[in-house]
């Protein structure tokens, strides 16, 4: 009986998160942050998106090879899907602690790269351990109802080579849910760098 119980338990933890995202399943509810900083010298909630009907959370760094590899796809991607009047936005969240990644480094990087999306830092880290996010870069796609519709890597290839198709599963995601549509594919594994997680004080 007892056996029985932990099985179910088990059982029904594994099954409320995704195939690679141990924390959130597709169709959950995201977790909201608050008061985070941004590079552009104000704080950012993700009440202040209200208006919006699709959000892009991207998770990523400075320090990560891989995440600088990406930022040129993120300035475009803002281009093409956001802006003031847009009804998608992208929001950026770094919450790696090193020198590296810390605000005045966001911040040159911001300006470095021209960004036209929030670059947020979450020192606490909570809100990666609440998305379960553990890679930089990593994204998750949000509907009009704040619910996860996409989570994984941002396209098929890193480094595409000359004449290879790139599926765009973010871009398709955002699409998708534009229109009120389950994406097609809805979770890839991400590829990157383990977010850089503290140890717990004791």
């Amino acid at each position: 009986m007892i056996r029985s119980l932990l099985l179910l338990i088990v059982f029904a933890s594994a099954s409320s998160a995704g195939e690679f995202n141990k924390v959130l399943a597709i169709g959950d509810v995201a977790p909201e942050w608050k008061n985070l900083p941004g590079t552009n010298g104000k704080n950012h909630s993700l009440a202040d998106l209200k208006d919006k009907d699709v959000i892009v959370v991207a998770f990523t760094c400075n320090s990560c090879p891989y995440a600088v590899a990406y930022e040129d796809r993120l300035v475009q991607f803002a281009k093409t899907y956001c802006g003031e009047s847009a009804k998608v936005a992208l929001v950026a969240i770094n919450v790696n602690t090193i020198k590296d990644d810390s605000m005045p480094e966001m911040k040159k990087r911001a300006e470095k790269k021209k960004f036209t999306f929030p670059y947020l830092l979450d020192e606490s880290q909570e809100i990666a351990k609440m998305f379960g996010a553990t890679t930089t870069p990593e994204f998750f796609v949000l509907d009009k109802n704040r619910k996860v519709v996409y989570m994984g890597a941002f396209d098929e290839k890193t480094t595409p080579q000359p004449g290879e198709t790139n599926t765009e599963y973010v871009s398709l995601a955002v699409k998708a849910a534009e229109t009120g549509t389950p994406a097609k594919k809805a979770e890839t594994n991400p590829r990157g760098c383990k977010i850089r997680l503290n140890r717990a004080k004791n």
